[in-house]
Formats: structure tokens, C-alpha cells, sequence
């Protein structure tokens, strides 16, 4: 019999294929303080890695974009950590685990700014909406290759904003960028399931 590897594992351990950065250490920490999943923290780290290539990107492409990089990473590596308390929607639709997150992180002392995304990151329309919110939600999306059209459009209406460039042409910016990142989608939705649901 195999043991499961504990949180910390899944969320520091070097990997090659794919190829992912660690969560944080004070995330990694927390996951494995509230028993965390296997399933939720590979989940976690591979939106986290697709968060860490887009704030990259955007670094080069469009640094006029005043981005808090580490609220975006932040926000996708805790994102959907209110599923600790929700686990059926671990494997099934459910929104209970987005409050459930916010109030988890605040409970745990996390500055509101940075608990917010676990509420926010399936509202990307709510008021108040701001970058990181978008960027956060757009990582949830694109690391298995999902493509949300009106997602993406706020996106391009920042980037345009602040480049001062056409919409279209930020679009095919973001479009070609996103088509390169949703090219690992298969390596990490199977390295993903190969973590159990259940610890």
C-alpha cells in the first residue's frame, strides 16, 4: 500500500511534468493545518502556476498595467480553499465554498484585500471588480484550457486602457498567449487527478 503524499508535498515538492512553482510557503502551511485534500492542493498549485505565467506575461507585454503580482498569486493559490469545508464540490458544481473561503482566510487573520478571492474568483462582474480579480478568475479558467469570452473581454478592456492600443489587437495579444498556456492544460488536469479526492 502507497501513502498519500500530506499537503505540504503536494504544494512544495519540485515537479517536472508539468512543471510547477510551489505555493507558498504560508500557504502551503495553512492548507496542511486544515487537512486540505490532495485533490484541492494540485488543483491549487497548477492555478497558481497559470496565475505566475499570466502576471509574467503581462509584466512584458503591458507593464503600464499596475498589477499587485502577489495578490493575484495569493488569491489563486487560496481561491477555492473554502472547499476544505465544502469537499462535495471537490468533485461537483457548488458555490457554498466561496463565502466559506473568505471567512476561512479572515478567521485565520488574512488581510480582507487578499481573502477576498476566495469569494470573488466566480464573479468576475460583481462592483469592485478590480485587475487582480480578473486575473485570478482568468487563471481558474485557463489552466484547464476553459475559454470564458466575457471573462477575456474585461481583460482586453484593461489592457487596452492602460496601453492605450486598439482592443483588437490586445485581444490576439491575450488570445495567442492564452492558446500557448491552454497547450499543458492535459499535463495538468492529469497531474491534478492523479491526487486523490479523499486524503
Amino acid at each position: 500500500m502507497t501513502s498519500t503524499p500530506d499537503a505540504l508535498s503536494i504544494a512544495l515538492d519540485e515537479t517536472s511534468d508539468p512543471p510547477l512553482r510551489p505555493l507558498p510557503v504560508s500557504v502551503a502551511g495553512l492548507l496542511a493545518e486544515l487537512g486540505a485534500p490532495p485533490r484541492l492542493v494540485a488543483h491549487l498549485r497548477a492555478v497558481h502556476e497559470v496565475a505566475a505565467q499570466l502576471v509574467d506575461w503581462l509584466a512584458r507585454h503591458r507593464p503600464e498595467l499596475a498589477v499587485d503580482r502577489e495578490a493575484v498569486l495569493f488569491g489563486a493559490a487560496t481561491h477555492d480553499v473554502g472547499k476544505v469545508l465544502h469537499r462535495e464540490e471537490l468533485s461537483g458544481p457548488g458555490s457554498r465554498h466561496e463565502e466559506a473561503g473568505r471567512e476561512l482566510l479572515l478567521a485565520r487573520g488574512t488581510a480582507p484585500e487578499l481573502a477576498r478571492f476566495a469569494g470573488s474568483h466566480a464573479s468576475w462582474h460583481a462592483p469592485g471588480a478590480g485587475v487582480e480579480d480578473l486575473l485570478v478568475s482568468l487563471a481558474d479558467k485557463v489552466w484547464k484550457n476553459k475559454r470564458v469570452a466575457d471573462l477575456e473581454d474585461l481583460v482586453v478592456a484593461e489592457l487596452s486602457r492602460a496601453g492605450g492600443r486598439p482592443v483588437w489587437e490586445e485581444f490576439l495579444a491575450l488570445d495567442e498567449f492564452l492558446t500557448a498556456v491552454g497547450e499543458g492544460a492535459d499535463l495538468r488536469l492529469a497531474w491534478q487527478a492523479a491526487h486523490p479526492v479523499h486524503a
